[in-house]
């Protein structure tokens, strides 16, 4: 095969099996690959109704069919499963170099199910997998496990895995990769529950392209644009995601309002983190380097050094906890990454926390004494260490957002903004709220929100026009833009590529600044894999990948009532508050219309199934159905989970 390797490794843990089985040519022509492939995947083998945290539960990590090519910003891992968080699909998305050495190894996909009897890790060196004992790294960080692993495999060699958090079933645990990378949605819970540390791969083999000229000189115009682009190089390259310090207004105490400008304390702006960093890096292959490498100058980590410390740090566990001090911030960004929590959803677990404190509704008595007075960075880093361990009250707080308002009750779901369990906060309606609200991992920046018509802002949408961050083709219809954005998303994870720091159409879409839309990449893909893709073609696929998951969150109980508009108490029953529902309403209805689902129970109509192949899709959830209300993932008995380790 060219583009693919035409190989999926499948590990059963429970029999201790490595299999290496041929990947099937029809699915990845209709699935791309990445988040197509394990999206696929999931629904044909997650079976309904399990725990998450069962061994039955499926973990999957992929690369593009792109990853590994001359083409730049092409090295990221999907890694999907059913998730401990939400309860209904969990896939996050990790740079590094491990994808790139996945596809050099040989494999297109891991499968991983069952459950080891005892810890292990898997080395993978091109042809040859191992499973190994991993007792001796089982306890330990993400940071000591990679550098143990890089140890006795070589320096070539990318890790993905766990810290002390997955192995203790925290809720929000992400898979890390190279220390510093981070797929989220709880899928690190689920490495732990398989007792699978890590992954280790070293791969020295090499993608073969059906028309290796032509690719190369597509993959070259294509690093040309982000060598001279000026937003790239002034912008990007520069400040990576701290710019949106300054545009995307963060969170403040629980969402109690959004941050302008000119409210952004100078130590937490762009330009105020330069004095902490001492080089800029990305992920394998990256012309831009969007990431920063930073020194904490003093206090109890002083000298330690970090990465990738982005937006969603500083607004999670920063401004929307109430802590404005970039060195406690940087000190819990590290010890997110050693510990292998996702920044989003620990922090805003704990700004959620903060507020039933400050409300009354969690006392110190229930904290166990501990202060989560919204200023207090040094309980807050406290409670991150409680957390990863599951001790005290930090055990509690371990079962995430949703989790956490069901067990306390007593009016909490009041304060819990989120949509299937994951949070960006309220919002009014429009785009934004819809892409949260429909998006099928629960609410995110990252499945539509950004990427159409600037969000509703006309004069915004032009200047991303001009700035070459959208394509002229885009539509300024709210419901149209935003499926055309869910296309580009969709389509971007499933062939390796990058959003970009700032979720440019440029990095996503690869060359759309000089051809129609899809058409850059259609060229792309025809040179990769030799498969004679067309823009028509490539929008169907999308769309297939992304009703599929939507049927897939159909048989864990959603619906149209889970396509939220998460509201603050103090608006639910006003005018404003009805109004802003009902336009809501509408909005939903006109997506629901376009994408071919049911608008009065938003299940995607079996006339829309069979028309993009997915029949057998239609055939399971109509035969099957109706499924039980979705209520998150199952609540486990607090003394029941594995809790302690040494602190990070």
């Amino acid at each position: 095969m060219y583009g693919w390797r035409g190989t999926i490794l499948r590990i059963d843990l429970t029999k201790n099996e490595i299999t290496k089985q041929p990947l099937n040519e029809t699915i990845v022509r209709d699935f791309i690959g990445g988040r197509g492939l394990n999206s696929k995947t999931l629904f044909d083998e997650v079976k309904h109704g399990i725990d998450p945290l069962d061994p039955e539960n499926v973990l999957c990590l992929a690369p593009g069919p792109l990853t590994g090519t001359p083409l730049g910003l092409t090295s990221r891992l999907e890694v999907s499963t059913l998730s401990p968080y939400s309860g209904i699909l969990g896939d996050g998305n990790a740079g590094g170099s491990f994808a790139t050495f996945l596809k050099w190894a040989g494999y297109d996909q891991i499968v991983i199910t069952g459950r080891a009897s005892s810890p292990k890790y898997l080395w993978i060196d091109n042809e040859n997998i191992e499973l190994k004992d991993a007792s001796d790294l089982w306890g330990k960080t993400t940071w000591e496990t990679t550098d143990i692993l890089q140890k006795r495999h070589g320096k070539q060699t990318s890790v993905a895995g766990i810290g002390q958090a997955g192995e203790n079933l925290v809720r929000f645990a992400s898979t890390i990769v190279d220390k510093y990378a981070s797929a989220a949605r709880g899928s690190g819970a689920v490495w732990g529950s398989k007792n699978l540390k890590s992954i280790a791969v070293r791969g020295t083999g090499k993608v073969k392209l059906a028309r290796p000229d032509e690719f190369k000189q597509l993959a070259r115009e294509d690093m040309k644009f982000f060598l001279k682009d000026r937003t790239q190089r002034k912008a990007i390259a520069v400040y990576g995601t701290h710019i949106g310090m300054m545009y995307w207004h963060p969170g403040y105490r629980n969402f109690k309002k959004h941050l302008d400008a000119d409210e952004i304390p100078d130590d937490l702006a762009p330009d105020g983190w330069k004095k902490y960093e001492i080089g800029r890096t990305g992920c394998y292959g990256c012309p831009v380097k969007c990431k920063d490498v930073y020194r904490i100058p003093d206090g109890r980590c002083a000298g330690e050094i970090g990465s990738a410390l982005e937006f969603e740090c500083i607004d999670c566990l920063g401004t929307n906890c109430g802590i404005i001090d970039p060195i406690a911030i940087m000190e819990m960004e590290n010890l997110a990454d050693k510990y292998g929590m996702c920044v989003i959803g620990l922090g805003n677990t704990i700004a959620f926390t903060k507020e039933l404190y400050e409300r009354g509704i969690i006392t110190k008595e229930d904290t166990g004494g501990q202060s989560l007075d919204w200023n207090n960075a040094d309980a807050q880093i406290e409670l991150i260490h409680r957390i990863a361990l599951r001790e005290g009250f930090g055990n509690l707080v371990a079962e995430g957002l949703y989790n956490l308002a069901k067990i306390i009750g007593k009016g909490a779901m009041d304060y819990c903004y989120h949509v299937k369990g994951l949070s960006r906060g309220p919002h009014p309606p429009g785009l934004f709220a819809l892409a949260h609200a429909t998006s099928t991992r629960g609410a995110d920046h990252l499945r539509g929100r950004s990427w159409a018509y600037g969000e509703n802002e006309p004069d915004l949408f032009q200047m991303l026009v001009k700035m070459r961050m959208l394509p002229p083709q885009m539509s300024p219809d709210p419901v149209e833009g935003l499926t055309i954005s869910e296309r580009a998303t969709t389509l971007t994870d499933s062939i390796g590529r990058c959003k970009g720091a700032v979720n440019s159409w440029a990095c996503a879409v690869p060359l759309v600044w000089k051809y129609p839309l899809w058409n850059g990449l259609t060229k792309l893909l025809r040179a990769a894999t030799g498969v004679d893709f067309d823009d028509t073609g490539l929008v169907e696929a999308a769309d297939r990948i992304s009703t599929l998951e939507r049927a897939f969150n159909v048989r864990q109980g959603i619906t149209k009532k889970h396509d939220r508009l998460p509201q603050k108490l103090d608006v639910k029953e006003t005018r404003q508050g009805k109004e802003e529902l009902k336009k809501h309403e509408e909005m939903l209805t006109e997506y629901y219309k376009t994408h071919g689902y049911d608008p009065t129970t938003g299940i995607p109509m079996r006339e829309r199934l069979e028309q993009i192949g997915l029949k057998y899709v239609a055939d399971e959830i109509f035969s099957h159905g109706p499924y039980s209300e979705w209520n998150g993932p199952p609540l486990w008995s607090l003394d029941k989970y594995p809790h302690g380790g040494a602190r990070a």
